[in-house]
């Protein structure tokens, strides 16, 4: 290592990221969109997609729990590459409990489940990696506040599966 790598700080990375809400009407009979700066989300939402299953649009619960598992999965892929394993695939569902306690309502819980499909990992390591993962991911920090739970399951690879993808990439 040179001298100039020594007292060269790294460059801190900071980013902002934006959202942007909109509403139109009083609560019970309005409606509104959401969108993302970079544009890949602009949906709807209202009061009925929030409290009655089967609506077309979204609700702020849905796209909170669709962020944390986003964070969560990336976050494990990186504890486990960080320790030099490959997931094949990792899939992980949320759970947001939006609860009314008292007068008025909240978010209580998020139940993230996740299965992973990785190369020459016990689960002992695997288990270990993930509640790093819980508690290294940026939203779960932000979410500190609410009950986390995680369910982890290691998924091995079927040994034919794997020998059917080599023999196909090796044609």
């Amino acid at each position: 290592m040179t001298t100039n790598e020594k007292t060269t700080p790294k460059p801190k990375i900071a980013l902002s990221r934006r959202a942007k809400a909109e509403w139109t009407g009083d609560l019970l009979h309005g409606s509104g969109r959401l969108t993302v700066g970079s544009g890949a989300v602009d949906v709807p939402y209202s009061v009925r997609s929030r409290f009655e299953d089967g609506q077309s649009a979204t609700n702020p619960e849905e796209l909170l729990g669709a962020a944390h598992a986003g964070c969560f999965t990336m976050a494990l892929a990186a504890q486990l590459s960080g320790a030099g394993f490959t997931p094949t695939d990792i899939h992980t569902d949320a759970k947001v409990a939006f609860e009314k306690i008292g007068d008025t309502f909240a978010i209580t819980r998020i139940e993230l489940e996740t299965s992973a499909e990785v190369q020459g990992i016990d689960d002992v390591t695997f288990q270990a990696l993930v509640a790093d993962a819980k508690k290294n991911c940026p939203v779960s920090k932000a979410l500190a506040a609410i009950e986390i739970r995680v369910k982890a399951t290691l998924e091995q690879a079927d040994s034919s599966r794997a020998a059917t993808q080599i023999a196909a990439a090796n044609k």
